[in-house]
């Protein structure tokens, strides 16, 4: 083919992306990828173990916080945001025993929940339910320290990994457990109390999107749903809307559509109806 067709295309893509106003240097998806799977072998040393290479903890850790570093200042920079850095990947790495704290009472929640986990250590590399929760638990950090990009980024690598999509910005309290997993939807201001267990297909999403007087969806609003203590949701149940409350020490059952608060101690069975 002559090059001079192949040139002017590229030309054509180079002034729709200016248009666009894409910023030009984004986070590394890869290198987020390898600084994840570095932090899992920093916080569970002889489990995880990223690459053919022996590391020890330490080297882990210094190769995580060097790639982090190098990918928050990328993201902030594609944002114009003027936060730090080194800053940002300092406090990261000081909660990382906060982290894996929380990692072990989910592990905990999996393995007393679960009559078919027969050890801690079969939830660590068998379950996607805590591979999707341990990405999420770092996102998570990172979203609070108000690093554009990275934290989405890193759950969808998990939401491809495992088919569970958790975003970043939710809450969720100790003691999570996710059973089966797949096709699990939670999204950004879900708020999620302690010991809940959710089973795969379940969303936690929006009901609807308010507008702006131009007609695009108003951002940074609660449009998610809050679920209390002790709460089991079972497979393919639907609850909606950021009023709406599902009260403390609840069941909600199988392909159950909420869109409304229950009080603590609720039962909601799935009532077919005909029409």
């Amino acid at each position: 083919m002559d090059k001079t067709q192949i040139k002017s295309i590229l030309n054509e893509l180079e002034q729709l992306s200016s248009a666009a106003e894409l910023a030009p240097n984004v986070p590394d998806r890869k290198k987020i990828v390898g600084m994840i799977k570095d932090l899992q072998s920093v916080l569970f040393f002889g489990i995880y173990q990223n690459g053919e290479e022996p590391l020890s903890p330490q080297q882990f850790l210094e190769r995580a916080a060097e790639a982090l570093q190098e990918q928050i200042a990328l993201a902030l920079e594609s944002q114009n945001s003027a936060l730090d850095s080194e800053t940002i990947t300092l406090s990261f790495l000081r909660q990382l025993p906060d982290i894996k704290s929380q990692l072990l009472k989910d592990i905990d929640a999996l393995y007393e929940g679960d009559p078919a986990a027969k050890s801690r250590e079969e939830i660590l590399v068998c379950y996607p339910g805590f591979y999707a929760i341990s990405i999420y638990r770092m996102a998570h950090v990172l979203y609070g320290l108000k690093v554009p990009l990275l934290p989405r980024i890193m759950t969808e690598y998990a939401h491809e990994k495992t088919g569970i999509d958790i975003h970043a910005g939710a809450s969720i309290g100790e003691y999570f457990f996710i059973d089966h997993g797949t096709g699990i939807v939670i999204g950004e201001t879900t708020v999620i109390g302690r010991h809940v267990k959710l089973y795969q297909g379940v969303t936690l999403g929006a009901k609807s999107f308010e507008l702006d007087e131009s007609g695009n969806p108003v951002k940074d609003i609660k449009r998610h749903p809050n679920i209390g203590d002790h709460v089991v949701i079972y497979a393919n149940a639907t609850i909606l809307g950021g009023e709406t409350f599902v009260g403390s020490h609840s069941t909600i059952g199988g392909n159950v559509w909420l869109t409304h608060s229950v009080p603590d101690n609720s039962t909601i069975y799935y009532s077919e109806q005909h029409f």
